[in-house]
This record gives structure tokens, sequence and C-alpha cells, in this order.
């Protein structure tokens, strides 16, 4: 019996040290709570018809909330179960830059976009990348180097990453 994309996904995030949290849609916003840690901003996940309800994150940030945030909280097209990566977009709503600054990274995939292996995200990604110039890229886990001598977390992203799986969208 073949390993579920979702199962391997989930083992390749506890091996590259993430956590997750597999939820549905109406639980997001507890979802949310117990996974930021405070403050916290987030980009509009209106479209993916998820509201943020009473969790304390603030929206579309500002640069001075964005840089004094310890958690950023965005939405990732794909989820790659053989790396646990996750594919966030370079876009209008400031995906990047929250992903990227805040100390702890809350990304949020739907189940139904965690695929296999990255030829598999590539050939979901061919015709929306055929359209025209776009920008994405892929992240796997806590950001991390060696070239000051030891492992140094947080250098270049988050120091910490917590994936939230929507069971349902």
């Amino acid at each position: 019996m073949a390993v579920q994309p979702q199962t391997e996904f989930e083992a390749a995030l506890r091996r590259q040290g993430s956590s997750w949290t597999r939820t549905t849609s109406d639980a997001f916003a507890a979802a949310v709570t117990e996974a930021i840690e405070t403050p916290a901003v987030a980009t509009d996940l209106s479209d993916w018809g998820l509201d943020f309800g009473d969790a304390p994150v603030t929206v579309d940030p500002t640069p001075r909330e964005l840089l004094g945030a310890t958690t950023g909280v965005t939405g990732a097209s794909l989820g790659v179960s053989s790396y646990g990566s996750l594919l966030l977009p370079s876009d209008a709503k400031g995906t990047e830059p929250v992903s990227l600054y805040p100390e702890r990274h809350v990304a949020v995939v739907s189940e139904s976009d965690v695929v296999e292996d990255v030829p598999a995200a590539f050939d979901r990604l061919g015709d929306e990348f055929a359209e025209g110039p776009k920008s994405a890229v892929f992240a796997t886990g806590p950001s991390a180097t060696g070239d000051m001598g030891a492992l140094v977390y947080g250098v270049h992203g988050p120091k910490a990453v917590h994936v939230i799986v929507l069971t349902d969208r």
C-alpha cells in the first residue's frame, strides 16, 4: 500500500523540526489562536473562505506592525509531501515578507493542495505560470545556516514553522 501524501508530509514536517495542526475551515480561527505567539500579523485569507474571527492577528499589517510581529500567518499555494516544503507566492498581499520577517511562521495549506513531490508541484503550477510572469519560493522548515560556524536558526527567515492543514477546503 502506498503512503498517502498527507502522512508523508507530516513525517517530513516532523523531520525538519516543524509542527502542524489539522483542522477544518470552521475551526480555523481557534487553530490560529493556538498556533501563534503575539503580536501576530497575517495576510488576508478571505479569498480562501477563511475568517480569523477573534484570533489576535493584524491582517494587512503596516511595515511597523510587520517588523514588530513575533508571528506571521500566510497561505501556502502547495505543500510538497516528500520534503515538507511549502510553496509561498510572491503576491500583492505580502505573503513573502509576512512569512519571512517574524520569528514564527504559521503557514496555511489545504490538504487537497499537498502533492507528492516537486515534479508534481511543477505539473500543478505549469498552467498558472504559463499565463505570465509569476514568482514563488519553496520554503522548507525553519531558516537555518551554518555560514557562521555552528548551525544558527532564524538568520534568513523564521526560527519556527507551524503548518495548519485544512482538511475541508
